[in-house]
């Protein structure tokens, strides 16, 4: 089992957060203007009040104007504490709904023996996720765990696009590229403009890394999957621990939940390999 096809199910769970008409209707309720706001609120609450130019670091690949429309705005609707019960109490009704008869406890063991040896020296989301208290009840501990074992990927995944030398648009323009997605569409859910896109098009260029055409070339293609097997590498840690019975049993336990979320189905049909945890965006 490698550590993307296990990324799929943890994504997967980690996801109600901001997703679910639960999660949205609690930040709704909190004031928040939209969806963003909630999201942002929700995702850095673990960082405390976070400014916008540490949030836009964290989270990498949005534009900054796109954070500072939500932040520090959000802070004044509620404070971080507040956004952490909000996404809890989303979180619970969505995954109540969701997850009926199915016994996750055996699960969330599993998972809350990862999250422990996620890596977090280097990784601020992991560490701030990894340190909030666990909740008792199975499916939340579960979501606490696929949380911090989320973000301490992502965040390696971070580390591995920074040692690539590739910003956050020319991240997004490469893996775009990578998986002939629509410019447009990555644009917009991201907040780059299309100049700022062709911007980091050109440079990539410059770099070899894309062709006339804007599709990769084979120096392209070798970044990305470089970054994608360092990314691995930075995220083994945890199965390890669980050793391959735990591993499997882990993947065994947590494929049933994720195709009851609606995620895991679509995207091993397609590729599991191709989904990029940062680059992943909200559905």
């Amino acid at each position: 089992m490698e550590p993307r096809d296990l990324w799929v199910r943890f994504e997967t769970y980690h996801d109600v957060t901001y997703f679910s008409p639960e999660s949205r209707a609690v930040t709704d309720a909190l004031g928040c203007k939209g969806g963003w706001m909630g999201y942002f609120g929700q995702r850095a609450a673990p960082l405390g009040a976070a400014s916008p130019e540490v949030v836009t670091a964290a989270f990498y690949n949005f534009h900054p104007r796109m954070v500072a429309r939500a932040l520090p705005d959000a802070w004044d609707v509620a404070g971080p504490a507040r956004f952490l019960r909000a996404r809890l109490e989303g979180v619970d009704g969505a995954l109540r709904r969701m997850l009926t008869s199915l016994d996750v406890a055996e699960a969330a063991e599993l998972a809350v023996r990862a999250a422990e040896a996620a890596p977090t020296a280097g990784r601020v989301l992991a560490a701030a996720n990894r340190a909030l208290p666990l909740p008792d009840e199975p499916h939340l501990a579960l979501w606490q765990a696929c949380t911090t074992l989320r973000e301490s990927r992502g965040d390696g995944h971070v580390a591995a696009l920074v040692a690539a030398d590739l910003g956050p648009c020319e991240a997004l323009v490469l893996f775009s590229a990578d998986k002939a997605l629509d410019a447009a569409y990555m644009r917009g859910a991201r907040g780059w403009s299309e100049p700022e896109w062709r911007e980091a098009e050109a440079a990539l260029a410059d770099r070899g890394l894309l062709d006339g055409d804007g599709g990769l070339t084979p120096a392209g293609r070798a970044l990305r999957e470089d970054v994608e097997r360092r990314t691995d590498e930075a995220a083994t840690r945890p199965w390890e621990v669980l050793g391959p019975a735990g591993t499997a049993r882990f993947a065994e336990l947590t494929t049933p939940i994720a195709l009851r979320l609606g995620r895991l189905n679509e995207a091993m049909r397609t590729n599991p390999m191709a989904i990029d945890p940062v680059a992943q965006l909200p559905g």
